[in-house]
Order: C-alpha cells, then sequence, then structure tokens
C-alpha cells in the first residue's frame, strides 16, 4: 500500500509521517509513506493507492476527492485533532481503512 500526505509545502507533514512509518513496523503492514505539497497532487496521484489531505489545505478536498475516485484511488481529509497530536497510528489507521474501501 501507498500512501502520501498532501500539505501546503510537504514540510509540515514529515514529522506525522515519520511517526505513521513507526506505527506500520509496529504494526507489521507493508506501507510505504511520503508527503508532498499539493502542487504536486497530479503527479504523485498514479503512483499511489491513498491521499491523505492536512487540514490547512482542506479547500482542495472536493478536487481531490473527484481526481481521486476517477483514477480508482481513495481521498480523505485528516482530522485536525490527529494532525496536531500527531497520532501517527490513528491516521495510518484511516488510511487502512480508505485502503480496504477501494
Amino acid at each position: 500500500m501507498k500512501i502520501f500526505l498532501c500539505c501546503s509545502a510537504g514540510m509540515s507533514t514529515s514529522m506525522l509521517v515519520s511517526k505513521m512509518k513507526n506505527a506500520a513496523d509496529e504494526k507489521g503492514l507493508d506501507c510505504e509513506i511520503n508527503a508532498y505539497s499539493i502542487t504536486e497532487f497530479e503527479q504523485r496521484l498514479s503512483e499511489n493507492d491513498v491521499c491523505l489531505v492536512a487540514p490547512q489545505v482542506k479547500f482542495k478536498l472536493d478536487h481531490f476527492k473527484q481526481r481521486a475516485e476517477e483514477e480508482g484511488k481513495a481521498c480523505d481529509l485528516i482530522d485536525m485533532l490527529n494532525y496536531g497530536m500527531m497520532k501517527g497510528d490513528v491516521i495510518l489507521d484511516q488510511a487502512v481503512g480508505l485502503y480496504k474501501s477501494l
């Protein structure tokens, strides 16, 4: 499973990506997790299964969800509280749930 987090510059999610990778290792999940800026969304969508959108770029969610659906991918918003608290395990569970819904 390939997951990418989409934020305004790709920087604010780097710590969250690290926490999600640690959670994946603890759960024995084979997944690749990266963070990219919203300007890279179109380029990165085809090479990933799930896109999680950071709260600060919520204004792009409807467009991103539509594009993901067109490509047979999953996309949703990261809960603001989980994002702020850097709950990598909870956000990973969200991504896994989205992946299973494909």
